[in-house]
């Protein structure tokens, strides 16, 4: 297996820069999430990791060797498509060996490579049929087998589960948590799911227009973004976002206040007296019950989902905010609410 060092990686387009000096280091055997809108330069990375793109500045480096001019066969780099990309006249077998065939493998090594991949994907049953024979979830199996039985040392995923259904992406998603567990190898995966970004990573590695806004385990990102953008990306429902008015700054604490939310102290940096300011808050985190923080509101949508109930409230600034609330309670639309908060558990971000 191997690392990768990516050190000011940049990609244009004519003059349009894509890619904006991109700086990240991938550990042996740690799986990497790449999140972030359409559009931000995921896939594009990806790519140029993979070879398929060409790299206008900096340097990339799999296993302590540059490889800015290497080609993509001799990266050591296996990758899974969002299309199966099958040959739908072979079987399963074939389509998992073709690749070795065409190297002139030795037949026996071919043999126990796929039969051991196969093994691992739950695919034994399945080696003597046909594409067309199989099922959503066992076809993109058969297209991670096919970079199995190659031995590479980095595996590259573009948005493999976005062609299956919700129950589909749920199985192969620990179907690929389980893969990594078990053959240990360094994967780097391309998503712009926050789900599968939060449940698979070991890190993940926001991106927006072509720079990184951060790095992190999925749990410091949730509970500490950097910036506004990482705040409002990742966790669903989405974050709450509320102009408030910084009236107090002492010993790195802001007083802020607004007509939407009545007066609160939140740790703050940078901001001064005076100044106007983002509050965010998570929609987890708004309760019923009695709290420091306070916000209120008439209901205007109602979402019951079985577990937890989505309240939609529309404060008298004309803002919207989003409770997501765990017990089975009643809200009538139109009605008047309030919720409390935590200030230590809130965010406060330059407007």
């Amino acid at each position: 297996m191997a690392g990768l060092r990516l050190e000011k990686l940049k990609k244009s387009f004519g003059a349009v820069d894509v890619i904006k000096g991109v700086d990240l280091d991938i550990k042996d055997g740690e799986f990497v999430v790449f999140v972030g809108p359409s559009g931000c330069g995921k896939s594009t990375l990806l790519r140029m990791i993979a070879g398929l793109e060409d790299i206008s500045g900096g340097d990339l480096f799999i296993d302590g060797k540059r490889c800015n001019d290497v080609e993509p066969r001799e990266r050591g780099i296996a990758m899974v498509f969002q299309s199966y990309a099958l040959y739908p006249h072979l079987t399963v077998y074939d389509n998992m060996s073709f690749g070795l065939t065409l190297n002139r493998t030795p037949k026996a090594e071919i043999e126990t490579r796929v039969r051991e991949a196969a093994r691992i994907l739950k695919l034994e049953h399945l080696l003597d049929r046909k594409p067309a024979h199989l099922s959503g979830g066992q076809r993109q199996r058969v297209a991670i087998g096919r970079a199995i039985v190659r031995k590479p040392t980095v595996f590259l995923f573009d948005e493999p589960l976005s062609n299956l259904d919700a129950a589909l992406r749920m199985e192969m998603r620990m179907e690929i948590a389980r893969l990594h567990k078990e053959i240990g190898a360094t994967m780097i995966y391309v998503t712009h799911d926050q789900v599968e970004a939060m449940t698979l990573a070991d890190r993940i590695v926001v991106l927006d227009g072509g720079i990184v806004q951060q790095i992190g385990a999925p749990i410091d990102l949730y509970k500490k973004p950097a910036n506004r953008f990482v705040a409002g990306f990742i966790g669903s429902p989405r974050m709450n976002f509320l102009e408030v008015e910084v009236a107090d700054v002492a010993n790195g604490v802001a007083t802020v206040r607004s007509p939407t939310v009545a007066p609160v102290q939140i740790d703050a940096a940078g901001l001064s007296k005076g100044s106007r300011a983002m509050l965010a808050l998570r929609p987890q985190l708004l309760k019923r019950d009695a709290g420091i923080g306070s916000i209120g509101g008439n209901v205007s949508l109602v979402e019951r989902l079985g577990s937890e109930t989505i309240v939609s409230l529309e404060t008298p600034s004309g803002e919207r905010v989003l409770a997501v609330i765990p017990q089975d309670e009643t809200f009538e639309p139109g009605s008047t609410v309030a919720f409390h908060f935590d200030p230590s558990a809130a965010h406060l971000f330059a407007a």
